[in-house]
């Protein structure tokens, strides 16, 4: 019994050592295991006369027990300590202001367009919005580009269901039938003219004189560093009875150095072809300092309304004359602020887009 006394003391000792789960099982090991110092006195146990057996067995089934309650209770110790420490490094203090949403804001593109929308607003200038789905009508043949006319070759786009093989669907390629659009709404208010185009008499009264942009989505089927699919652009529509060429460089002018805040820019109007107006010109401007400083850099294509546009208007193209110009906004911002990858502003990363809030 001395010896046993010993052997459950040894092993009650060896587990109070232990200080981490494996070493616990390697004491474990000494006492209990395979070759451990209990399972070599069982085994002597053959060698005993029956009643020696009784006695001795009892004795080493209480010196096993002994040593596995005290293993099962170092056991709990250190689970216990473990979780302790897992507590207090995984610890909570409810007295913390919660984590809240982080504060949105506006897409820099849209930035750009609310910009562009104040300025001209400022010039008297409406802005209509229309549908990104357009007829055929509307996006290419009522702007003087009919079916066969080679400027289309140029709007290579996404057409969709609905409409008819000769008057199919699409997505608009500009924002430039709202010219179409909105000036036929605002003749209706001040003529009998129901629908403009061939056979239809056309306004030559008295009317306000039309003053619009027109921003919003188009698409194209194009996609590299400097274009997208899917793109902004803003329209802009001056029709009156004595609208010229001065004004459209009198008021883009003044909207250039306006978005810029630069009274130094310069402005280049270069001549150039559009089936919707003539005589046409692309704009270019040239910023007096800075990184882009001395280059030419292409920001619209403007131009005088061509007549067969202003017919189909409803107007009479004998008494009324008029400019428009087409803008990128993506173009814009990318200038404004120093991007030369347009794809960045539509890829969704937050960690990009958060630098314009």
């Amino acid at each position: 019994m001395i010896e046993l006394t010993a052997i459950i003391d040894s092993a009650q000792d060896a587990f109070a050592g232990a200080i981490t789960p494996a070493e616990l099982e390697n004491a474990k090991a000494l006492f209990l295991g395979k070759s451990g110092r209990i399972t070599e006195l069982m085994k002597g146990m053959a060698a005993l006369s029956v009643d020696e057996k009784k006695s001795r067995g009892a004795a080493i089934n209480f010196a096993k027990q002994s040593i596995e309650a005290a293993l099962n209770s170092r056991r709990q110790a250190l689970a216990d300590l473990e979780l302790q420490a897992q507590l207090r490094a995984e610890a909570l203090d409810v007295t913390l202001p919660g984590r809240q949403r982080g504060q949105g804001g506006l897409h820099p593109v849209s930035l750009t367009l609310e910009r562009i929308e104040s300025i001209f607003a400022s010039m008297g200038f409406d802005v209509a919005q229309g549908p990104e789905i357009e007829s055929d009508w509307f996006n290419f043949t009522a702007l003087n580009t009919p079916e066969d006319h080679p400027a289309r070759s140029m709007h290579d786009t996404f057409y969709v269901e609905g409409g008819s093989k000769t008057a199919p669907n699409l997505l608009r390629t500009h924002t430039s039938p709202m010219q179409i659009r909105y000036a036929v709404k605002h003749v209706k208010k001040y003529s009998n003219v129901v629908n403009a185009g061939e056979g239809q008499s056309l306004f030559s009264g008295e009317m306000p004189e039309i003053r619009v942009i027109a921003p919003g989505r188009t698409y194209r089927v194009d996609s590299d560093a400097t274009h997208s699919p899917m793109f902004h652009q803003c329209e802009g529509l001056w029709v009156g009875e004595n609208v010229s060429f001065k004004d459209l460089k009198f008021v883009f002018t003044d909207f250039c150095r306006t978005f810029f805040e630069n009274d130094d820019l310069v402005l280049r109007f270069r001549p150039s072809f559009f089936p919707f107006t003539e005589p046409s010109a692309e704009i270019d401007i040239q910023f007096p300092s800075g990184p882009l400083a001395g280059r030419w850099l292409e920001v619209a294509g403007s131009g005088q309304v061509h007549p067969n546009v202003i017919r189909n208007m409803g107007l009479d193209p004998e008494k009324y004359i008029g400019f428009a110009f087409g803008m990128g906004p993506d173009r814009l911002t990318m200038l404004r602020y120093g991007v030369n990858d347009l794809r960045l502003f539509f890829d969704g990363d937050i960690r990009f887009l958060s630098q314009f809030q």
